[in-house]
């Protein structure tokens, strides 16, 4: 038989026949044992919690929501039987398609594949997926079946659009759990490295599995990185400064400067209270901070704690007046500046957005510019995240929360990774576990292991507000009695948001920007919500797109016409917006200034906190 390329074509189940065959049987069945030891162990630690009521199973991803929604999808296709015997000799026609694309292999000619992987599959890389015709069969009607199934939820047209949102979602989860690169028999690379090993990559797999589940009490703690390799404070957040204030919600760090004279004008970062502060200060090839800090611009950071059930009652108006406005006091005290440029990072630019119109409600003006980054104010397309918040699913959270007080970490940081699960959790279960190989060193995923708790007045208020009623862009949203009015913010804003931004979509943030008063700065840089913002102009990576203001094109794709494209890092292209936006030159100041004593060195307790 031979190939286009002209060489001999592989057998159905490969030409080297010994690398499927177990070559000493005694030692594979002794891994078998060790491996089912091990798999015990990882039962255990997930039964013990749930027999004392330690643990309680309410995660993003409740079984009963799949079941419910799903069934309304099948219930739209099973109720009409003309429909529903179409789209079943659909699946089966193409089957057959499959099935005599083998045949016709096995016969030496080469057909068209029916379906193929779509460009960029890591999980069908390998040759064996393409030549071995058993995994390539196997491949093509895995492949056939989700795009069957993802075709099934978008043309049920009789399911209402957030129903079919969520099925969509759950849809890909399932396809993605089952994909056959998940599982020993049916993955060509793992079957032939659990032979050569005769098992033992499945015995050190496992043993990390129960290991990992041990780790998260209960619940699988997936490890996406070898952690021992990094400690804040040591290896990440080194940019120097001090502590310069601090209450039970937040430290606030002024970092020391490096030249001799800086802009008048004070900026302050306001990052999100679900993760840490520190993706801004990676590294100092990365950091965000220590280059703004080299600018010439004195930079204060809110470094939210760490809450327990202590703060449960914690709600936006304490995150706004202990956090936000406790950082312009400290600011002021700090510097005598009285007038502060502002940013906000993904959630924190939410809060950020509305203390906007909170604190001018009140009289306080003092943020005299802001900047987004990857930040929404309108959640009309905010993506799959609306999956986990309707009413029901609400009421389920807030019951749940009512037990602690706050919200696992854990379970933030798991539906964030569902939503590229894909590229965030299978890739490592089948590394870890399958192939018995510990993660490599990796910064960004150590950050992203370094979970928050959120307290439950903070998180039910922004999922209810936000996330499902969309009052903030709206005018609608209330806070200590003040009904917050953003077209009345007109102050400079500079917008940023990440073309390939799964968490804050970009068509999202640039709905946000019609909600201001002023003329919003709307720019758009290549990558995603984590990437595109930390890309220092040193690394010469990516893009953005400049254009026009918002409020003076129609709809998102207008913009992206009208954009002009620079290659290269954003973050010159904002120290030019807001350098005429921060004053003189005035001599560098040091930590605290002659009012503040610091009280310990950046980056804090707050942000060693573990959950």
């Amino acid at each position: 038989m031979a190939t286009k390329a002209g060489k001999p074509e592989t057998e159905p189940f490969g030409a080297a026949k010994d690398d499927f065959v177990v070559k000493d049987p005694e030692a594979f069945g002794l891994n078998m044992a060790r491996m089912l030891e091990q798999i015990g162990k990882a039962a255990a630690a997930w039964v013990a919690p749930r027999e004392t009521g330690e643990v309680v199973d309410d995660g993003p991803m409740r079984m009963s929501e799949v079941v419910q929604t799903l069934s309304r999808v099948s219930e739209y296709w099973m109720t009409d039987p003309a429909r529903a015997m179409e789209a079943q000799t659909n699946l089966f026609a193409s089957y057959m398609g499959i099935w005599n694309n083998s045949i016709r292999r096995m016969a030496g000619e080469m057909p068209e594949s029916p379906v193929e992987a779509q460009k960029g599959d890591k999980r069908f890389a390998a040759a064996d997926w393409n030549e071995n015709l058993f995994f390539d069969f196997v491949k093509q009607t895995y492949l056939l079946t989700t795009r069957w199934a993802d075709d099934l939820v978008e043309r049920a047209e009789g399911v209402d659009p957030h129903t079919r949102q969520k099925a969509a979602f759950y849809v890909r989860q399932i396809s993605n759990a089952l994909a056959p690169s998940n599982f020993v028999m049916t993955n060509p690379e793992l079957y032939r490295e659990t032979v050569a090993s005769n098992g033992e990559n499945l015995v050190k797999g496992m043993k990390m599995f129960a290991e990992d589940m041990v780790a998260g009490h209960g619940n699988l703690k997936l490890r996406q990185a070898d952690y021992t390799k990094y400690e804040v404070g040591r290896d990440m957040a080194v940019t120097p400064g001090k502590v310069v204030a601090e209450n039970d919600l937040c430290q606030i760090i002024q970092y020391a400067p490096k030249t001799e004279t800086v802009f008048q004008r004070p900026l302050m970062i306001v990052p999100p209270w679900i993760n840490k502060f520190y993706i801004l200060d990676l590294n100092p090839e990365k950091s965000f901070i220590g280059w703004a800090v080299e600018q010439g611009l004195t930079v204060f950071v809110v470094s939210w704690v760490n809450p327990d059930e202590r703060l449960a009652e914690k709600d936006w108006q304490a995150y706004i007046e202990e956090g936000i406005a406790f950082g312009l006091d400290t600011v002021e005290k700090a510097t005598g500046e009285s007038e502060v440029n502002a940013v906000g990072y993904c959630v924190g630019g939410t809060l950020l957005g509305a203390s906007l119109a909170y604190l001018k409600a009140k009289g306080d003006e003092r943020i005299a510019s802001t900047t987004f980054l990857t930040t929404q104010i309108d959640f009309t397309h905010a993506g799959d995240l609306k999956v986990f918040v309707d009413e029901k699913q609400l009421k389920l959270l807030e019951k749940a929360m009512d037990q602690k007080g706050y919200l696992e970490g854990s379970q933030m940081a798991t539906a964030f990774n569902l939503l590229r699960s894909g590229d965030l959790i299978w890739p490592y279960f089948v590394n870890n576990y399958l192939r018995g190989k510990e993660p490599l060193p990796f910064d960004l995923l150590y950050w992203n292991a370094d979970s928050t708790r959120m307290p439950k007045a903070n998180h039910l208020f922004y999922l209810r507000n936000c996330y499902h009623e969309n009052r903030l862009s709206r005018g609608r949203m209330e806070i200590g009695g003040v009904r917050l009015d953003l077209s009345k913010v007109t102050i400079p804003i500079y917008n940023l948001a990440t073309k390939e931004d799964h968490i804050a979509p970009a068509r999202s943030v640039f709905t946000g920007c019609r909600a201001f008063g002023s003329k919003v700065e709307f720019v758009l840089t290549g990558s995603g919500h984590i990437a595109g913002v930390v890309n220092p102009p040193a690394k010469k990576k990516y893009q953005f797109w400049t254009g026009p203001a918002p409020r003076d094109v129609g709809a998102y794709e207008d913009w992206l016409l009208a954009a002009k494209e620079t290659p290269g890092s954003w973050w010159g292209h904002w120290l030019e917006w807001l350098t005429p936006l921060s004053g003189e030159q005035v001599k560098a100041r040091k930590p605290g200034g002659r009012k503040l004593k610091p009280i310990e060195d950046a980056p804090g307790r707050y942000v060693r906190m573990k959950s």
